[in-house]
């Protein structure tokens, strides 16, 4: 709160201050009403008119207590007149400056003297001609302000001289109608002050615009980057990449250019009828296999294998995305071939990455896994979204493919290692291990194997005579002619290397994988899709 030093009145803030030191005391001094002396502080004028004028003064007391016997009981108009009439009265005593004729000071005897009688009836007359202008005043605008607003008349504005009632309606007036006026800068020191203040808030606005800014410019960018990573960035899909892979390896002599046409009708007409060319894909290995661990492999005790799986490698036209399409064409290339599995998958054949992506997007349609496909656009067709463990589920579920996701989701061993995923799949293909042949070609599907950022196919588990167990897996990312060297008579145990995993490289905080049981009736396939609405996975441990 801060205080007028000339009336004592509070207000709230400097605006206000302002405003109130411009309307109750611009350019006003203190002036005797009896004989216009002026130029002293108002306990000197005091001390004047107490000295000077004390009869004429003690006059006015007396008829100030008259006129409140006399208006007692009057009405409210009545009471404005008495409210008036005294706070003239008053005002007097006060020595405020007033605009009614005075006695001018030369008038006066040199010794300062005068008679009291003729300078009584002179001075009587002058101050109740004052009175009853001043009554008259009140009647007509109907004032009930301060006694300063009644000696004063109604205040006017000092920016734009509009006439307001009373001394509240015109601070509000100012205020409302000039407060950029009122926020000009103070003189001197407060100038200084408020200048140092305004360009702290200044540099400190400009400092939380800036972090702002850069923090907008890097979530952008990382929003842009997982765009890219997930081929969400509106740069094509498969036929594009494939076309502008081949381009560069033509522009760098590795390709001829009647290769790259050659490979470019071949593309189009497998995308025409959705089905894959074949050219990455790497059949036989599976058997292969068996023949090698029936005749080497002295350390392995037992080795399991899915049934018969063909091998595809990522291509141009996928690299660096397509992982999840490819482990889902080598399963199934497995049930292909699997005779459990011909009524639901009758007539087809392995599709081509774009007609896979147009394959979920019909089981979305269906109803499948409504917050994974919104989590996508609803749209997988001419991108390169990457897929994972919920969207192989998904399509096998709408093929009436019987499956289930499990979900490995921490570490279960030393060292962020997962035991457990080993002894899970294990129990998968071995269900009686104990006097079962060193090698065991199954009739159970590969597996889907899901960690951050990449997917792989398992194909078979070994034991070895330590009891340690070792994956066997088909990468997506492992270029055909490596495995066709798996395909040879004298495979060596080096050419493994490439398929066999351990417990101490499979380190990755999370593993899902999608594991094929059968085939679905069509009431079964329902009641999965209702479940789908929301997603849950058989979580271990």
């Amino acid at each position: 709160m801060l205080s007028c030093d000339i009336c004592g009145e509070t207000v709230t803030s400097e605006p206000d201050m302002k405003a109130h030191l411009l309307i109750v005391h611009m350019e006003n001094e203190v002036m005797c009403p009896f004989c216009k002396l002026s130029g002293v502080n108002y306990d000197e004028m005091c001390f004047h008119i107490e000295t000077a004028h004390f009869e004429q003064n003690e006059l006015e007391r007396n008829l100030e207590r008259v006129n409140t016997r006399q208006y007692e009981t009057s009405d409210n108009r009545e009471d404005n007149t008495l409210q008036c009439r005294m706070e003239v009265n008053s005002s007097i005593h006060s020595a405020c400056a007033s605009n009614h004729p005075k006695i001018s000071a030369q008038s006066l005897p040199k010794d300062g003297t005068l008679k009291h009688k003729a300078f009584y009836s002179e001075n009587l007359t002058e101050s109740r001609k004052f009175l009853k202008s001043k009554e008259k005043q009140c009647d007509l605008s109907k004032i009930k302000g301060s006694s300063y607003e009644t000696m004063y008349g109604p205040p006017d504005c000092p920016f734009c001289g509009k006439i307001e009632d009373c001394n509240q309606d015109m601070e509000t007036h100012v205020k409302t109608k000039h407060a950029n006026l009122l926020d000009t800068p103070l003189e001197g020191t407060d100038r200084v002050q408020c200048s140092k203040d305004l360009e702290l808030a200044h540099q400190l606005q400009q400092e939380e615009d800036r972090k702002r800014s850069e923090e907008s410019r890097q979530e952008m960018e990382e929003f842009q980057k997982l765009q890219r990573q997930y081929g969400l960035d509106n740069s094509g899909g498969y036929k594009q990449q494939q076309l502008r892979n081949m381009e560069k390896e033509v522009n760098r002599g590795r390709m001829h250019p009647s290769e790259f046409h050659r490979r470019k009708a071949d593309m189009m007409e497998s995308l025409a009828i959705g089905i894959d060319d074949g050219k990455t894909k790497t059949s036989g290995i599976i058997e292969a296999l068996y023949r090698y661990y029936q005749n080497a492999a002295t350390d392995v005790r037992h080795v399991w294998l899915s049934a018969a799986v063909d091998h595809f490698q990522s291509s141009f036209g996928d690299r660096g995305w397509g992982c999840g399409y490819r482990n889902f064409q080598m399963l199934l290339s497995s049930l292909l071939q699997n005779d459990a599995y011909g009524d639901c998958l009758k007539g087809m054949s392995v599709p081509c990455i774009p007609k896979i992506q147009s394959m979920i997007e019909d089981a979305w349609k269906e109803g499948f896994d409504p917050q994974g496909a919104s989590q996508l656009n609803n749209k997988l067709q001419g991108t390169k979204a990457w897929i994972g463990a919920c969207e192989v589920y998904t399509l096998l579920t709408s093929l009436r493919v019987k499956c289930h996701i499990i979900d490995f989701h921490k570490s279960t061993g030393p060292l962020g290692t997962h035991p457990r995923l080993f002894e899970w799949i294990l129990n998968y293909y071995a269900s009686e291990r104990e006097g079962s042949p060193k090698v065991v070609c199954t009739a159970k599907p590969p597996i889907y194997l899901q960690h951050q950022g990449h997917s792989r196919t398992v194909v078979g588990i070994e034991e070895r005579k330590n009891r340690t167990l070792c994956l066997l897996i088909f990468d997506p990312g492992c270029p055909s002619q490596e495995m066709q060297k798996l395909l040879k008579q004298d495979m060596e145990a080096s050419n493994l290397k490439q398929l066999r995993k351990f417990v101490g490289n499979l380190k990755h905080k999370q593993y899902q994988i999608v594991a094929v049981e059968g085939v679905l009736t069509s009431e079964e396939k329902v009641a999965r899709k209702q479940a789908s609405q929301v997603f849950t996975a058989e979580k271990i441990p």
